[in-house]
């Protein structure tokens, strides 16, 4: 990583529309931040697409990087609430003829310890399973660290639908992993 005085010549330059400078600032971290934007999207080229009004927004708004955090996470915020934003507007929807987060019902109860035993690709193969509802509020909870009133502020949800669907995503996801290893061993 360059040091700050660099990147701040970097921020300069983007500030000032130099496409040579926007794409070093894209290449630096278009590659984690599109990691990011597929967790939240079902296919890789809807995370792309994400990506790309993500990256338009930061360069769109970038004076108003005040440097209280870092720039990664910064253009991290920017990028899921791009990917929230796709969501909600249908892009990203799958047609569930019109669920909302509290029309998803509870799965059954099953052994908690089946959480434990998940390895991180079989937890994201199992997310891509859940529930667009379940999934995204999950990803947020437990991936990127939002809070639940953070959730509900960017779903415009309750707080409560925030706990109630982290809940059922945990038990579906239990679910699922018992399913599959029953399918296994068939």
């Amino acid at each position: 990583m360059p040091a700050s005085s660099e990147l701040d010549a970097l921020l300069a330059r983007c500030a000032r529309r130099e496409p040579a400078a926007q794409r070093a600032l894209y290449a630096r971290y278009a590659g984690r931040m599109l990691g990011v934007a597929r967790r939240y999207a079902r296919t890789l080229p809807e995370a792309e697409d994400i990506l790309q009004d993500a990256f338009v927004k930061v360069f769109t708004h970038l004076t108003e990087f005040r440097a209280e955090g870092t720039l990664e996470g910064w253009i991290r915020r920017i990028v899921v609430t791009t990917a929230i934003n796709h969501w909600q507007s249908g892009r990203l929807r799958r047609q569930t003829q019109g669920a909302t987060l509290d029309d998803i019902p509870d799965p059954p109860a099953t052994d908690s310890s089946a959480f434990d035993r998940l390895n991180v690709a079989e937890v994201l193969a199992l997310m891509e399973k859940l529930p667009d509802g379940c999934r995204l509020v999950l990803m947020l909870y437990a991936v990127d660290g939002y809070s639940h009133r953070e959730i509900s502020e960017l779903l415009n949800i309750q707080e409560s639908t925030s706990k109630a669907q982290l809940s059922k995503a945990r038990k579906q996801l239990q679910h699922l992993y018992l399913q599959q290893n029953n399918y296994i061993r068939l």
